[in-house]
């Protein structure tokens, strides 16, 4: 069993995210999708429309879900989410933490958010000269 991955993000930056990912890894190794949140939606609906896939998404062990900002719509959406059958949301979506997440498709749902969150913070670094 696979846990399934739902972004649900600003405008297409999931989908974007996704697509890049699953470039430079050259698959998808988990069963994944984005939902785009567009101002002026309705976030019941979309919420409706995120229960389906992720209801899909789930082959027995959970669905992570990932949001980019925490507290806006589709972070609130994410969130309604957890309500049911092991899903858990982490914000803070990047490119990084979905690198790592597709890197160990084969962890439960504890060890995947691990590797989300260290793969999201190793994934900052500055570079560049220091300051005086």
């Amino acid at each position: 069993m696979k846990t399934g991955l739902l972004l649900i993000t600003h405008g297409n930056v999931g989908r974007d995210m996704l697509d890049t990912v699953t470039e430079i890894l050259g698959n998808c190794p988990l069963p994944a999708e984005a939902i785009a949140v567009h101002s002026g939606d309705d976030p019941d609906l979309l919420f409706e429309a995120a229960s389906r896939l992720a209801n899909k998404l789930d082959q027995g062990d959970g669905v992570l879900v990932l949001t980019d900002l925490y507290g806006s719509t589709p972070s609130n959406i994410a969130t309604r989410l957890t309500g049911t059958h092991n899903r858990r949301v982490i914000s803070g979506a990047n490119i990084p933490m979905l690198i790592r997440i597709f890197n160990y498709p084969e962890l439960a749902m504890e060890g995947l958010c691990e590797k989300a969150i260290n793969g999201a913070h190793d994934g900052i670094i500055s570079t560049g000269k220091e300051a005086s």
